[in-house]
């Protein structure tokens, strides 16, 4: 693989003891050091015009104004320094290197993984929130449907932090050229993303959202990636396929109670490219989530493992009710249920 990474994105610093550390990049490389194939560059940043064509501009001038400040609070989970304006238009920029990269499609190219840091999928369309200031997946996907370089018409956005991602639903909740999926945690922060919520407007229907209860497992999240997900992004066919690619629904991870192991990561890494194949969709990962450094550190090496022609190991077990009862209503919800069985 290719690391999008830039040491830009190490000055930002949300606050003491704050789990969004710029250490969850150094344990990223440090586990990265020891892999064969890993090659890191820094994409162009990004500007406000950039930032501005998903969020309100005006909001975008203020988190400018308030970093070029000095920065501090913007909320209680949500800390910034003077350092932080250029981290984020480094880490979006981060993001459009990936999709960039993944659409260019040469024989031989790797597949793209941007790692910057903040993280973007709780950034609404005019604030931030959950550690987020600017959504680097929506500033990418809208960046690829524009550019006259690429026949883009179509993006889709698998997000599998174990949080909803209520910022980028927010984005594009009612258009029809992104069709937006989050498998979250029910009930975790920010406590949105339930089942009927599918889109409005010109947006109706191209959102899915898979709330699984606590103590979901590898087999319950496969089963997910396998029927729904599958079956709605092979009928909407899209030209790319972003990953918003957090790693805290790990079963280490001190902030949920998704129970994956490290070996889910490399299954549904395996499973989205294979879709992504079906599709002939360019294929791209954005970091998300993630605060065990270890966790994450070795769940980003596993996806990069898969892509060096590492085979994921099948996991035992069988589906859990709660689990079953969840993925039948998200096929009722988008009318899968006939091409879907569980």
């Amino acid at each position: 693989m290719q690391f999008g990474y830039s040491e830009v994105c190490l000055a930002h610093d949300p606050g003491k003891r704050h789990p969004e550390t710029p250490d969850r990049l150094r344990a990223i490389r440090e586990r990265l050091k020891k892999k064969h194939g890993v090659e890191y560059v820094e994409g162009d940043p990004v500007g406000i015009d950039t930032i501005a064509d998903v969020h309100d501009r005006s909001y975008v001038e203020s988190v400018e104004e308030f970093c070029a400040e000095g920065g501090g609070n913007w909320d209680p989970d949500t800390g910034a320094v003077e350092e932080t304006w250029d981290a984020i238009r480094y880490s979006a920029g981060q993001a459009c290197w990936a999709v960039e990269e993944a659409l260019e499609g040469a024989t031989g190219r790797k597949t793209p993984f941007s790692i910057g840091r903040p993280p973007g999928h709780h950034a609404v369309v005019d604030d931030a929130m959950g550690f987020c200031f600017v959504n680097n997946v929506a500033v990418a996907a809208q960046r690829a449907l524009e550019a006259d370089d690429y026949d883009v018409d179509r993006v889709a956005i698998v997000d599998w932090d174990v949080h909803h991602g209520n910022g980028t639903q927010d984005i594009f909740y009612d258009r029809d050229d992104v069709y937006f999926v989050s498998i979250h945690e029910q009930g975790l922060y920010p406590g949105t993303g339930d089942i009927d919520e599918t889109g409005t407007g010109d947006g109706e229907g191209t959102t899915m959202n898979v709330p699984m209860p606590a103590g979901t497992d590898d087999n319950e999240y496969l089963a997910i990636v396998d029927g729904p997900i599958a079956a709605a992004l092979e009928s909407y066919d899209p030209d790319l396929l972003i990953v918003s690619a957090g790693f805290d629904a790990h079963r280490h991870d001190p902030i949920s109670r998704i129970r994956l192991s490290s070996e889910a990561y490399a299954l549904m890494t395996d499973r989205l490219r294979d879709l992504a194949d079906r599709t002939d969709a360019a294929l791209a990962f954005v970091l998300e989530g993630g605060y065990s450094l270890d966790v994450l550190a070795d769940s980003v090496s596993i996806v990069h493992e898969t892509f060096d022609g590492r085979e994921p190991i099948e996991p035992d077990g069988e589906i859990g009710d709660r689990a079953v009862s969840t993925i039948e209503d998200v096929l009722e919800e988008h009318g899968l249920e006939d091409d879907v069985d569980i």
